[in-house]
């Protein structure tokens, strides 16, 4: 695995660089986990039975950070990317045409629209928009949220890598 430019909040900085730090350190760990991998080899569900592969989760997360930025935070209305009414867990799913520059370009956007969403807002303040029991959540609940988020998906992502070329690492 190649390593891609990472490192921890400073340990006395203010909660929002340290929630925004620890977000995009876990954002860089699973763009680690894809690095110099091939389209095939990232496309592979190596961890029978399961279909999981690291393209999927890339996918995902891409859905993950426009749904809570900017669909929830910002009240955007918006298309999902990948999932349907019919295929709700469309995201985590690969086809051969899928690659990784196509999906770390729509992650990556994603990611920049996040980041422009939530400098509008206060870690107090509340989304536009409401989740399933209709209530608004703070941007400090969904920054946290969004670590935990990233933090469980890349220990998936620890398991697929190991068993597509036995690399392993943080």
């Amino acid at each position: 695995m190649t390593s891609a430019e990472r490192s921890e909040p400073a340990l006395d900085a203010a909660e929002r660089p340290m929630l925004e730090g620890w977000l995009d350190y876990h954002r860089e760990t699973l763009a680690m986990k894809c690095a110099g991998l091939t389209d095939a080899q990232l496309r592979e569900a190596s961890v029978p039975p399961s279909a999981l592969t690291l393209l999927g989760l890339v996918q995902h997360l891409a859905e993950v950070e426009r749904f809570w930025f900017r669909e929830i935070l910002a009240g955007e209305e918006l298309p999902d990317l990948y999932s349907t009414e019919e295929d709700p867990d469309g995201d985590f799913k690969v086809t051969e045409s899928t690659t990784w520059a196509g999906t770390e370009s729509v992650w990556r956007a994603e990611i920049a629209a996040a980041r422009k969403s939530a400098a509008a807002y206060d870690l107090d303040d509340f989304s536009q928009g409401v989740g399933s029991a209709g209530k608004p959540f703070s941007l400090r609940w969904i920054y946290t949220h969004l670590i935990e988020e990233y933090a469980r998906h890349n220990g998936h992502a620890d398991l697929v890598r190991e068993r597509v070329d036995g690399a392993t690492g943080d």
